[in-house]
């Protein structure tokens, strides 16, 4: 006989079937209250559209000192006594009174004087214009390189003596015949010739040192009227700026011979006596070659600026004069004892 059923036993729950997904969660709702074991709370969803726009903009302000600007533009009404100048950022709030201040390497920009740009931006940006090329920043650069370049190539040359001498003078010329000689002579004695690596006597030095098969030196300078350095040349150099030539010229040099030759010859003459006059140089043998041509500079010297008191009645005895190849050369090495023309 079969038992009557009721209108609740439609409702009754299969023991095989699974709880629905409300009463999942109302039982684990109890079970938690009850005192059982919770559950781990569900790791929430990473939104990765926000992260990159996180990154984006810490990346933004590590570039843009600009973004740390207006963020710290809120702090401008704290009080003075409250401001955080430690802070980092290109730019700070100012204790003084003349709003953001900026830093630029070295430089410290306040108010009016803070750019617009940034080293980092103007570094990156696409140059449109080459300006920069021609202003005393860089300048300051070549400079250093070119000591840096002199440096380098001379610093084991040893021995070497200068020769200076007009541009203009002729391979017919005698005394182009005479520098000729003076370079051979020099290299015989193992002593490099330096010169301004030009035409003239110049040239004239330098290929006598090189057919000796010595070291032929040419410091060569940007000029509009010289065409580089002359073929005699076996390690050159060429400058843009007269002083760091210069300066080669001395420290690398033990003795000078000076043929005749017009202002830039005077002015290495000059540059040196000076040197040496006030201690600024050790010794070094200053020779005068060609006495005809060198006579009428050494009587005003010794006729108007000793009488005048304009140097002591020793100074001229810093140069030694001669007519004789040979003898330029002994004095210039320091064989012969300086004496006045």
């Amino acid at each position: 006989m079969s038992m009557p059923t009721t209108p609740n036993d439609d409702k009754r729950p299969d023991k095989d079937a699974k709880p629905s997904l409300e009463e999942s969660q109302i039982t684990e709702g109890s079970q938690a209250t009850e005192g059982s074991q919770p559950t781990m709370p569900k790791t929430p969803q990473i939104d990765e559209e926000q992260v990159r726009r996180e990154e984006t903009s810490a990346r933004d302000r590590a570039l843009n000192p600009e973004v740390v600007s207006g963020a710290n533009a809120a702090t401008e009404n704290v009080d003075e006594d409250t401001v955080d100048n430690t802070s980092s950022g290109d730019e700070q709030p100012s204790p003084h009174g003349l709003g953001q201040v900026y830093h630029r390497g070295p430089v410290v920009l306040r108010g009016k004087m803070i750019p617009d740009d940034t080293t980092s931006g103007n570094l990156l940006k696409e140059d449109e214009s080459t300006d920069w090329l021609h202003m005393d920043p860089w300048r300051v650069l070549r400079i250093q390189s070119e000591f840096v370049d002199g440096f380098g190539a001379l610093a084991e040359l040893g021995k070497a003596v200068s020769v200076f001498g007009s541009a203009r003078t002729s391979r017919k010329d005698p005394f182009y015949k005479a520098a000729e000689q003076m370079g051979k002579d020099l290299a015989k004695h193992d002593v490099a010739v330096i010169t301004g690596g030009g035409p003239g006597i110049m040239e004239a030095a330098n290929k006598g040192a090189a057919i000796a098969g010595g070291t032929s030196v040419g410091l060569g300078i940007e000029l509009p009227h010289e065409q580089g350095l002359n073929e005699y040349v076996n390690l050159g150099l060429v400058f843009r700026y007269f002083f760091v030539r210069k300066t080669m010229f001395v420290k690398y040099s033990r003795g000078t011979i000076v043929c005749p030759g017009g202002f830039g010859t005077m002015d290495e003459l000059f540059e040196i006596l000076t040197l040496v006059q006030t201690h600024k140089v050790k010794y070094m043998p200053v020779v005068l070659f060609g006495s005809q041509y060198w006579n009428g500079l050494l009587k005003w010297v010794t006729g108007t600026l000793i009488p005048d008191g304009m140097i002591s009645d020793l100074d001229p005895s810093l140069m030694f004069i001669t007519d004789d190849p040979a003898e330029a050369v002994a004095a210039s090495i320091g064989e012969l004892a300086p004496r006045k023309g």
